[in-house]
């Protein structure tokens, strides 16, 4: 499993907004297993974010995936985020 020195997490929250994203060097083994700790926590929860990947063409250090909640009135996402971070074995996010 990942942690804080593979994987950076960064989360951001506005009004009715949340999101997670997981910073990493270009390693397919990252992305998968990301990937499927997402969709276990999607299992788990019952929830859909909105999830996305940008990767850098210049910088092999800056791949990430994005998590995202629109519209999340109750702030249910921070349940989902606390679920996929201990799946990843990440403990802090970045300030």
């Amino acid at each position: 499993m990942a942690s804080c020195e593979e994987i950076r997490a960064r989360m951001r929250m506005e009004e009715r907004y949340e999101t997670l994203s997981l910073i990493f060097e270009d390693r397919q083994e990252l992305t998968e297993e990301i990937m499927t700790a997402i969709d276990k926590v999607k299992v788990e929860t019952g929830m859909k974010p909105f999830i996305f990947e940008k990767i850098s063409k210049d910088r092999p250090d800056l791949h990430g995936i994005h998590i995202e909640f629109h519209d999340d009135i109750h702030r249910t996402g921070g349940d989902f985020f606390t679920k996929l971070l201990q799946e990843l074995q990440i403990d802090k996010c970045e300030n």
